[in-house]
């Protein structure tokens, strides 16, 4: 039984710590490649999206702090100018003899990237529905159980099926308004920081939930297990929508640096 409850902890983080880490990672690299790659504009586009995606970066930190019993001390929505380039920044305290409070400073920094993803989602679904749907039922399809052709098999579907809705509005308009938000899902140093800290709680709660689960009964732990497969799946699927866009927009702003950008010093 303790290598089946190891083995259900093991899957249970990667399937949903593990996704979200990895697909923010990756996130984070295309934006900042997305930057770079406007050179000297890079702090005008970064305004110029921030406007809208800031607010919404910090909106969402400030949520998980009240789910979590956090006292915000200072907000700062949006500003530009600041001293460090900061845009905006959500100052908490909360209790250290609070386990839950603890817990909540994982949540809490990595906030941007589940509600960012979550408005994607959702904007999805209210613009381009039958898009959305093809796309879930084939991202809840992929398994690396079934080879490594397999899997890119899959995910060349579904970028196929995302971009074959380009011939409509209702596709262009998810992108363009998708940007300003998936551009400011990046964590600041301050976030992960902040994550870690929660991260080191979290993974005790964590096993020590399957270890209590494992003992009352293996199809208890088993049900347990379903539960958190299922929301790593709906967390894979929001962020799979960020991902796509944040590659367009990396993409977008190759064109720029090797096209338009040479010619405007």
């Amino acid at each position: 039984m303790f290598v089946e409850i190891i083995l259900s902890f093991i899957t249970q983080v990667v399937s949903t710590i593990g996704a979200i880490f990895l697909f923010g990672f990756l996130i984070a690299l295309c934006n900042r490649r997305f930057y770079s790659n406007f050179g000297s504009k890079s702090m005008f586009v970064c305004y110029a999206t921030g406007f809208i995606g800031t607010p919404v970066h910090e909106l969402s930190h400030a949520l998980f702090c009240l789910i979590f019993g956090h006292k915000i001390t200072e907000i700062k929505l949006f500003q530009i100018n600041s001293d460090d380039g900061t845009l905006g920044y959500v100052n908490h305290s909360y209790n250290p003899k609070n386990i839950y409070q603890k817990v909540g400073n994982f949540f809490i920094g990595i906030a941007p990237i589940i509600v960012i993803s979550a408005l994607l989602y959702l904007f999805a679904y209210l613009i381009m529905p039958s898009t959305l749907s093809d796309i879930s039922m084939l991202a809840k399809s992929i398994s690396f159980n079934k080879g490594a052709g397999e899997f890119f098999n899959m995910v060349y579907q579904i970028l196929y099926t995302f971009f074959s809705a380009a011939t409509t509005w209702q596709w262009w308009v998810f992108v363009i308004v998708g940007m300003f938000f998936a551009l400011h899902m990046t964590l600041s140093g301050p976030d992960i920081k902040g994550a870690l800290s929660g991260l080191l709680f979290v993974l005790p709660c964590l096993l020590i939930v399957d270890v209590i689960l494992g003992l009352v009964g293996e199809s208890v732990l088993a049900s347990f297990d379903s539960v958190m497969f299922r929301i790593g799946a709906v967390f894979d699927i929001f962020l799979l929508l960020a991902l796509i866009i944040s590659l367009l927009s990396c993409l977008l702003s190759w064109v720029y640096k090797l096209s338009i950008g040479r010619f405007i010093k």
